[in-house]
């Protein structure tokens, strides 16, 4: 597999698993932390919300991303499929 560019998450559709590169330092990058994620974690994009906001899922925790943050935070897409609802990691 070749090595992927990573894309701003805000451009990322909905029902895709992405690989988190980077994060912007400061206080973004303290809450994902606190909520357990960090550059090298396979999230899943849920909904992309009227607006352009993503809510994105961890195991069991959902979170909203406004499209300022998200166009700041870059991924690759994941070799994951979707499998059910449920994020099986």
């Amino acid at each position: 597999m070749s090595a992927q560019r990573p894309l701003p998450l805000s451009k990322i559709r909905a029902g895709t698993y992405v690989t988190i590169v980077t994060i912007p330092d400061g206080n973004y990058k303290a809450q994902f932390i606190r909520f357990g994620i960090i550059e090298g974690e396979k999230v899943y994009c849920m909904t992309r919300l009227p607006g352009g906001t993503l809510i994105i899922r961890k195991n069991r925790q959902e979170i909203a991303i406004g499209p300022a943050l998200s166009a700041q935070i870059f991924v690759q897409l994941s070799s994951l499929l979707r499998t059910g609802p449920a994020m099986s990691e």
